[in-house]
């Protein structure tokens, strides 16, 4: 059997194949675009076993590839997608509480330590905060930590 012979007679093995490829490349991007190319493909192998006309074989697999990029894929991607939005970095650290190193003002900045870092910091109005008062971070201006006093 000829290697062209053995492809017209085994046509779902290439659409099974295509799939599985399609399927590792999404593992490299969760993106679910290779995912619903995959589950056309699954389609197109799924024909193949009811007609060898691959021209037919190809339609459906593309029909259902299409209407699943754009007809599930928004929804699926909606859902895990949901919940609160991560904020990482210096962000992250805005509404946490502080203890103050040395004293500030809005002029002579001081320093803060926030969890088991430190940082420079100044009041966001025009106060002095001595040192060992509690503050709470209202903002992040470069590598400064805009803070207030907590009474």
């Amino acid at each position: 059997m000829e290697w062209a012979e053995w492809m017209i007679e085994h046509q779902w093995a290439i659409w099974l194949s295509l799939a599985a490829v399609l399927v590792v490349l999404e593992l490299s991007s969760l993106d679910l675009v290779f995912l619903m190319l995959a589950v056309g493909a699954f389609a197109g192998m799924t024909v193949s076993f009811a007609t060898d006309n691959l021209a037919i074989q190809v339609l459906v697999a593309i029909g259902v590839a299409v209407a699943m990029l754009f007809l599930i894929r928004p929804s699926v991607v909606k859902r895990l997608h949901r919940g609160a939005e991560l904020i990482s970095g210096a962000q992250g650290l805005v509404g946490k509480e502080g203890f103050v190193l040395e004293p500030m003002t809005q002029t002579h900045p001081g320093r803060v330590k926030i969890g088991g870092d430190e940082w420079s910091a100044r009041p966001t109005d025009d106060s002095t905060i001595p040192a060992g008062a509690r503050v709470m971070i209202t903002a992040i201006d470069g590598a400064t930590a805009l803070v207030s006093k907590i009474d």
